[in-house]
């Protein structure tokens, strides 16, 4: 009996690592080099890989499998938009995903609309899957970065492209 309360005592004091973090980060820029808007995704990875096991998927393994990763890079891709208010949606190019450390990054570009566009912007990553999940939006780079928080339900949010 007494391991028995040790051992609660030490799952207790020591947290778990592996746990879902319920946040994912987009980021929005304008490369004047190239003219091209630049959107990069960071999820942590076993966030992504409960997100594909609740959408179905049979064990999800975004590390070992390329095609699991292609997948949930598609989700990603499918969440996430970006418009003007009179205009249709820019379409974003999917470029890729690559892992790094505990995160699955992607990457997707479009031509840019040029700095100081009001752009209209919806990121719903993962906030269909959990009412909890928060998904932020950095617009901008440097000291010029305005966030946007999105969570379950909310609707597209205006933003000016520094």
């Amino acid at each position: 009996m007494r391991w028995l309360v040790l051992l609660t005592a030490l799952l207790l004091a020591f947290p778990v690592t592996a746990h879902q973090q319920k946040i994912a980060i987009s980021t929005i820029s304008h490369n004047p080099r190239t003219n091209l808007l630049e959107v990069t995704h960071r999820v942590p990875l076993h966030d992504a890989e409960h997100a594909l096991k609740s959408r179905g998927a049979k064990a999800p393994d975004i590390v070992a499998n390329v095609e699991t990763r292609r997948m949930f890079a598609r989700y990603v891709s499918n969440r996430f938009s970006i418009g003007q208010e009179e205009a249709d949606p820019v379409e974003l190019l999917l470029l890729g995903s690559e892992i790094e450390g505990g995160y699955i990054y992607i990457y997707q570009e479009a031509s840019s609309p040029g700095p100081g566009t009001e752009l209209l912007i919806f990121s719903g990553i993962m906030t269909d899957i959990w009412s909890r999940q928060e998904s932020r939006v950095n617009m901008g780079s440097g000291t010029h970065v305005e966030t946007l928080i999105f969570q379950a339900g909310d609707r597209p949010k205006l933003a000016i492209l520094p």
